[in-house]
């Protein structure tokens, strides 16, 4: 469920003007340096910078202010909550302050303290946020009676009452009324209250507690997806197997504060200024530990943000007998890649491949990643694993077929690629990926060209905007002598895919054919402009210098002697 803001708000600070009065004293090499890596996303390294900058002039408010954003974002939650207190002390009404220490209050069992800020703060602090921390406070000082009352004050607009009933069923149900707690998580008489993933989880667990084990399991059915969410179907086998679980989701008012604040951080997710979302997702996490979702979206947003480190610090947070820990390590995996760290990549999922043996996915990861560092036959092994664990379950899948052809087809061994190809297509018929990889190696090879056209057709029908695809029916035609019939298509090609050098300079081997000379070379030199492979490239040039009917003449003359 996606809900937006009840509006929007900022916290109390600028991260782009700068006080005059820093000016009037001179910018220091710190404080510039801080505020290019803020501007930057590096919260790391501005958190050092502001630090160092504050040791020039502790009580700047500004400084101040953006030292705590950074160092929350980068997780270094001590030393937040102590900025957070030297704001305090300042009484200039930062928003961001005040959550954190109430935070830190919370977590110290100092409800009574956490609520005198919260009351204080109220105008500062959005209302949805603010009603969640206020039930939460009250819960932790005892008081289930005011608890469940302040929530259901929450009422207009519907997010307030969507959430406030929501936090009123975990209250509930920590409390140990599971019966009541089912009650309001079916709404009473309204959609039941599964907001999020986490509802889900809550309400099974309460469901369980019920023995309604049926009613539980067909709930997760609904939501299981294609993606592998090993805890939700992990959940929905113990309650196809009537195995009674915990009601762990909520253990304490802390818990419910962590869940807030992890609330707001989804209902923000995909805003414009991410940094609320990190900045809620943060003190989630400090409220509680093992919020996994919390450390799942801050790897994710920080991601995004291409703050690699940051992220894949986040995610090795996961412990190994979570649930998750498997999607938490493939994804530090593939943020190590996005970093530019193959080989710490690999690595990681060649431990998995040892700990998880028998999961398919860890081997096809692993194969993707093959795949993607040009190691085609380490890539056809790891798929090969994974095709065999899942053929053992009569789970066979038509991409692991395609991936290992591909790998296959790049080794140079075209007998075990195109069973493959085909086996992928015998599963899946109607897949463009598979006919245009199959129908476009038949066209390179110069055999079967009638069923090469067939399948690329087939493929153009299903994905007519996919320039490579497009690429392969111009190419096909080229092949077979129909140059005038193949300037359209692969025109069409070189405008859905501009920068492709492979598609330039097939634009310009047509162009030559029909007589458009000039055209040609221009679409060569674009192709060569596109960091083409080293193979290519040298062709290329060499069209360039001759022409392309000499270079299709030395190369007939070669055929020969490769035999």
């Amino acid at each position: 469920m996606r809900i937006k803001p009840l509006f929007h708000f900022a916290l109390s600070i600028s991260l782009l003007a700068t006080p005059a009065a820093t000016y009037a004293g001179g910018l220091s090499g710190a404080y510039l340096s801080a505020n290019h890596a803020n501007s930057k996303n590096d919260y790391a390294a501005a958190a050092e910078y502001y630090s160092k900058a504050l040791l020039q002039d502790p009580d700047d408010a500004f400084i101040l202010q953006n030292a705590l954003l950074t160092h929350v974002i980068s997780g270094d939650m001590e030393v937040s909550v102590k900025l957070a207190q030297d704001i305090a002390e300042l009484n200039i009404g930062s928003q961001l302050s005040d959550l954190v220490v109430i935070a830190s209050l919370s977590k110290q069992q100092n409800f009574n303290q956490a609520l005198d800020l919260l009351e204080k703060s109220k105008s500062r602090i959005s209302t949805l946020l603010y009603g969640l921390m206020k039930g939460w406070i009250l819960a932790g000082s005892g008081d289930l009676t005011a608890t469940t009352a302040h929530f259901d004050t929450m009422r207009t607009p519907s997010a307030l009452l969507l959430f406030g009933q929501y936090h009123k069923a975990l209250a509930t149900a920590m409390a140990g009324d599971f019966n009541q707690a089912d009650i309001y998580m079916k709404g009473e008489g309204r959609d039941a209250l599964h907001l999020n993933r986490g509802s889900l989880i809550a309400h099974v667990q309460i469901l369980s507690q019920l023995s309604k084990f049926d009613e539980a399991a067909v709930i997760l059915a609904k939501n299981l997806t294609s993606s592998v969410d090993q805890q939700l179907q992990d959940l929905h086998d113990k309650m196809v197997a009537k195995e009674v679980v915990p009601f762990d989701f909520i253990r304490s008012a802390t818990d419910g504060l962590s869940e807030s604040f992890l609330t707001l951080a989804n209902v923000l997710s995909g805003e414009e200024d991410e940094r609320f979302t990190l900045i809620y997702a943060r003190i989630a996490e400090f409220l509680r530990k093992d919020n996994i979702q919390s450390l799942l979206l801050l790897s994710e947003m920080l991601k995004g943000q291409e703050q690699y480190d940051l992220a894949t610090q986040v995610l090795a947070k996961v412990p190994a007998n979570h649930p998750l820990y498997l999607n938490a390590e493939i994804g530090r995996s593939d943020t190590l890649l996005d970093a530019g760290k193959p080989e710490a990549a690999i690595a990681i999922l060649q431990k998995l491949t040892n700990s998880h043996p028998q999961v398919a996915r860890v081997h096809m990861v692993l194969g993707d990643v093959y795949t993607s560092e040009k190691e085609f036959r380490k890539a056809s092994k790891a798929y090969t694993v994974a095709l065999d664990l899942l053929e053992k379950d009569g789970k066979a899948q038509w991409f692991l077929y395609y991936a290992r052809a591909v790998a296959f087809e790049r080794m140079g061994d075209w007998d075990k690629a195109e069973t493959d190809f085909r086996a992928a297509l015998k599963l899946s018929p109607n897949q463009p990926s598979t006919l245009n990889y199959l129908g476009y190696s038949l066209v390179e090879k110069r055999i079967k060209l009638d069923e090469a056209q067939e399948l690329i057709e087939r493929a153009v029908q299903g994905r007519p905007n996919d320039g490579f695809i497009t690429d392969s029916l111009g190419w096909l035609l080229y092949r077979v002598g129909k140059f005038e019939e193949a300037v359209a298509p692969m025109e069409r090609a070189a405008e859905l895919m501009p920068t492709d050098p492979v598609i330039n300079d097939h634009l310009g081997d047509v162009y030559w054919k029909v007589g458009r000379q000039r055209e040609a070379r221009f679409q060569w030199s674009r192709a060569m402009s596109f960091d083409p492979e080293d193979k290519d490239a040298t062709r290329i040039r060499r069209k360039l210098d001759v022409g392309l009917d000499e270079v299709l003449t030395a190369e007939e003359a070669d055929i020969p002697n490769a035999n």
